[in-house]
C-alpha cells in the first residue's frame, strides 16, 4: 500500500515540476516566487520543483514524506525564511544525514521587518525563534531582486562549471526586477493617498519602500482571527480617512474583508501577495511580474 501511496502522491505534483532528474542541478522550493526565480536563473541546467500544490497558501501547508524524499536527493532547497515556513526546522531534520543538499535561506541579506507587537497574539508558528519577524519579504522588488541574487550564488556554488549561464539569466531577472521597482517608486510617488487595507499583514516590504501604510484585518498569518476591537478600529479608521477600497487576496477567504466593506459601504479590490497562482492564474500563464503589474494598476486606482 505504501509504494502505491508513493507513486499516487508522486503524480500529483507534475505541474510543480515533478521528481528528481539526473544530470542536472535538482532544485526543490518551498513556494512560488521562489519557484519561479529559480527556474529563470537555473534555465535548462536546473530541475525545479515546488513543494507548495497550486492555489494553497503557503502559511497553513505542511510538507509530506515524498517532499522529504524529494528534497533529500536534490542538489539545493531553497526556502524563504524569516518564519514563514514554521515547518523548516523538522523538515531538514528528517532529510537524513546521507543527503547532500545545500539549504538555502533566500532572504538572508534583506532588512527584515518587526511585525507590531500587537499582533502576537496572531501567531502559532512557536517553533521559529523568529515568528515576530514579517516573512512577506519578496512583495517588494527591492527586496525580490535581493532573493534572486541569493539563488544565483546558490547555483553556483552547486554547479560552478555553468557559472556563465546562471550570471546570464540572473542579469535579465534583475534587470526585469529593477525596471518594476522603477515603475512602483515612480507612480506611487505621485499618489495623493497613502493608506491600505488589507486582509492580512503581507505588505509591509512593499509599504516600507515605497512609502505607503497597511492596516491589517488579519495580522501575519491569514488564519489570526481579528479580535472585536481591531474590526472596530479598522472600521473608523476607513470612516476617518475616506478609503475607498477594502484589498483581499485570492488564496485566502475573503469573508472579513467583505464584511468590513459591507459595514463601511466600501468597495473590495484585489491585493495580491504572490504566495502562489490560483489554478485559473497557472493556465493564464501568469507570473510574479504580471500579479505585481496589477497590483500597481489597483493600488494606484485605489489611492489616486
Amino acid at each position: 500500500m505504501m509504494v502505491v501511496a508513493l507513486v499516487l502522491l508522486t503524480g500529483c505534483g507534475k505541474s510543480q515540476g515533478g521528481g528528481i532528474v539526473a544530470g542536472k542541478v535538482n532544485v526543490v522550493t518551498s513556494f512560488y516566487p521562489i519557484y519561479e526565480f529559480a527556474k529563470e536563473i537555473g534555465g535548462e541546467e536546473a530541475n525545479v520543483i515546488n513543494l507548495l500544490p497550486t492555489g494553497v497558501e503557503p502559511h497553513e501547508w505542511t510538507p509530506r514524506s515524498q517532499d522529504i524524499m524529494n528534497t533529500s536527493k536534490a542538489e539545493l532547497f531553497l526556502y524563504n525564511g524569516a518564519g514563514l515556513e514554521g515547518w523548516v526546522p523538522n523538515f531538514m531534520k528528517g532529510l537524513g544525514s546521507q543527503s547532500k543538499v545545500k539549504s538555502i535561506q533566500v532572504s538572508e541579506g534583506i532588512s527584515l521587518i518587526e511585525a507590531d507587537g500587537e499582533d502576537e497574539h496572531d501567531h502559532d508558528h512557536g517553533e521559529t525563534a523568529d515568528h515576530h519577524l514579517d516573512p512577506h519579504t519578496w512583495v517588494s522588488p527591492k527586496s525580490a531582486i535581493i532573493m534572486a541574487e541569493n539563488i544565483k550564488n546558490s547555483y553556483i556554488d552547486v554547479d560552478p562549471a555553468h557559472k556563465d549561464g546562471y550570471e546570464t539569466r540572473y542579469a535579465a531577472l534583475r534587470d526585469k526586477l529593477e525596471q518594476l521597482d522603477m515603475k512602483f517608486t515612480e507612480e506611487l510617488s505621485k499618489t495623493t493617498k497613502k493608506e491600505i487595507v488589507v486582509s492580512h499583514q503581507s505588505f509591509g516590504y512593499l509599504c516600507r519602500d515605497y512609502g505607503l501604510s497597511q492596516h491589517a484585518i488579519m495580522g501575519l498569518s491569514p488564519e489570526a482571527e481579528p479580535r472585536a476591537q481591531d474590526l472596530v478600529a479598522l472600521s473608523k479608521l476607513v470612516k476617518d480617512e475616506g478609503i475607498q477600497y477594502i484589498f483581499f487576496e485570492e488564496l485566502v477567504s475573503d469573508k472579513l474583508a467583505k464584511t468590513l466593506a459591507a459595514e463601511t459601504g466600501v468597495q473590495t479590490m484585489v491585493l495580491n501577495p504572490v504566495e502562489g497562482l490560483t489554478k485559473e492564474q497557472e493556465q493564464a500563464g501568469d507570473t510574479y511580474f504580471t500579479l505585481m503589474e496589477k497590483n500597481l494598476q489597483n493600488l494606484i486606482q485605489v489611492l489616486q
